[in-house]
């Protein structure tokens, strides 16, 4: 997405990028990730699940051009990227156990706890999204 000013310039927006209609990938809300409904082939696809997240969204886009920003700059609280840097660690603690295992010729039920783990460590990494959202 970009907006032409008056100027002439153009100002790219992080928005994120649309999975082609009929990829089988969910598409998200653009400010809250929310997956949006599904849509008819008519027409251009929602970038946004309503008005609010839309006017959000261009707030967003407003306040970090008026600070100067990239566009593409994502601001988290310390508390929050020390959350994800504690899951990511567990994450690979629980792929070098996994490794380790692999090299012990492990038992069935041993690779069937070991996967548990890898499962439990990932948590919801998987849908971890990082948002434009302000606060």
């Amino acid at each position: 997405m970009a907006e032409r000013h008056a100027a002439g310039t153009t100002t790219e927006f992080p928005v994120a990028p649309l999975p082609s209609r009929g990829s089988g990938e969910q598409r998200r809300c653009g400010w809250c990730r929310r997956v949006l409904p599904e849509q008819g082939s008519v027409g251009r696809p929602r970038l946004y699940c309503g008005q609010a997240c839309r006017q959000r969204a261009y707030e967003q886009r407003s306040a970090t051009a008026k600070a100067g920003l990239p566009g593409d700059v994502v601001l988290v609280s310390r508390a929050e990227l020390d959350g994800l840097q504690d899951r990511l660690y567990q994450l690979r603690c629980a792929l070098e156990d996994a490794q380790t295992l692999l090299t012990e010729r492990p038992t069935k039920a041993e690779l069937e706890r070991q996967l548990a783990e890898l499962l439990r460590s990932t948590g919801r990494l998987d849908r971890l999204w990082v948002s434009e959202r302000a606060g």
